[in-house]
Order: structure tokens, then C-alpha cells, then sequence
């Protein structure tokens, strides 16, 4: 069966962020261009905005039918994330997680993609302190097609 998840993301997007910064939410706009490849099961986007750029790789396993999300930013130069892993489910949203520490603290991160249609996506980016009990979001992309 062909994987078809990330169909719609290959192209270029202008996204609206909105980032909580020291308490206050920020919004920002945003550059990123993505990239289908491995015939479907693999892709990879360069994000770019005043000051910052990024960088994610997302591949599929098939044996498990998991997605693996990694990112890399000029935030933190020379290294690529612990992956975020998770799936699509059957009403269309996607549900990605991983254990990381940010700035020493040690951290549950949480991408959940949405709002999903063939010219406009949003992404949510949350933290948790707790092991999983609770979240926070702290990152969104509103993002449309250009």
C-alpha cells in the first residue's frame, strides 16, 4: 500500500507562527519549501524567517507503519532533534512524540498536524513537564500555500 500522509505538503508555503516567548505569544511570518522523496516515504522542508532557519526530515517505516520526524535549526547549529515519532489517524490529524531536553530541563514534546487540505495545514507544537499529563502549547503554523 502506498503511503500517502505528507501528499500534501511538497511545495512552497508561507506560514504564520505564532510562538510563545517568555510568556507572551509572538507572530511571525515565515518561508518553508518541502520536498517529496523515497517515492513517497520520506521528505524533508527548509524553514526560513529574520534571523532563523530550519530544518525537518520525516521518514516512514513501513514494518510499523511510524513516521519519524527529525529537526535541525539554526537555534541550535550542528545537530538534529531526538525524532518525534507518531502517525496520521483516520480523521486526518497526525499525532507525532518524543522525551527531548530544552535548556537542561528535561521535557515530553508533542507535533500534532490539522486542518489538512491540499492548500493549508497548521502545525501545534506542545511541551510537557509531567510525563504526558499535561500540555502546553508553546508553537503554532498556520501554514497556505503559495
Amino acid at each position: 500500500m502506498p503511503v500517502t500522509d505528507f501528499d500534501f505538503l511538497p511545495g512552497r508555503w508561507e506560514v504564520t507562527n505564532h510562538k510563545l516567548v517568555d510568556g507572551e505569544w509572538q507572530t511571525f511570518m515565515a518561508t518553508s519549501t518541502a520536498f517529496a522523496m523515497l517515492g513517497g516515504v520520506g521528505n524533508h522542508d527548509h524553514f526560513v524567517t529574520d534571523g532563523y532557519e530550519g530544518f525537518s526530515l520525516r521518514l516512514h517505516d513501513p514494518e510499523s507503519d511510524t513516521w519519524r520526524i527529525w529537526w535541525s535549526s539554526t537555534q541550535r547549529p550542528g545537530r538534529l532533534d531526538p525524532p518525534v515519532e507518531g502517525r496520521f489517524h483516520a480523521d486526518g490529524t497526525a499525532t507525532f512524540e518524543a522525551d527531548d531536553v530544552l535548556d537542561g530541563v528535561p521535557l515530553r514534546m508533542r507535533f500534532v498536524w490539522s486542518e489538512i487540505t491540499s492548500d493549508s495545514a497548521r502545525w501545534e507544537q506542545f511541551f510537557s513537564l509531567d510525563g504526558g499529563s499535561s500540555w502546553e502549547s508553546n508553537w503554532i503554523m498556520e501554514l497556505r500555500r503559495v
